[in-house]
């Protein structure tokens, strides 16, 4: 495993499980949770999942690797939207697991070149690719001009 050099900690606390509470320690994040009636709970209007949270994490990281390696190259990438959708099931071997779509776009970048920064910035930068690899399947789907 490889170690890093910590620069910045943040933690939240969830009371309640998946029908509970989640708040950051800054109360920036403070919302309600319930498990989608696709899931056999209650699906409760104005609350949200843990996989509505790693999927905005998500998409805000890989924008942000995105972005980085792009300046890198000398590209502006400014303007890429990442979406990112979350998957949630059993697994054959029991238990429950991810699977996690990218969805990449920026119609001022040609497809070839939006193609390599968004895979270079999946393989060498972003810490949510990094702690995903070899767990999650993760697919990105490129759009570029």
């Amino acid at each position: 495993m490889d170690t890093i050099q910590v620069v910045y900690t943040t933690s939240a606390t969830a009371t309640g499980g998946r029908n509970g509470h989640t708040r950051s320690q800054d109360g920036q994040v403070d919302v309600d949770l319930s498990v989608p009636k696709a899931m056999g709970g209650p699906g409760k209007p104005g609350t949200t999942t843990p996989e509505d949270l790693f999927a905005a994490g998500y998409a805000a990281c890989f924008g942000g690797a995105l972005d980085f390696v792009a300046k890198q190259h000398r590209v502006d990438a400014s303007r890429a939207s990442v979406t990112c959708a979350v998957s949630i099931g059993p697994r054959d071997a029991g238990g429950f697991g991810l699977a996690v779509s990218l969805r990449v776009e920026d119609a001022s970048v040609p497809q070839q070149q939006l193609q390599a920064l968004a895979m270079e910035a999946h393989e060498k930068v972003c810490p949510y690719s990094h702690a995903t690899r070899n767990n999650v399947d993760v697919r990105i789907e490129v759009r570029g001009g």
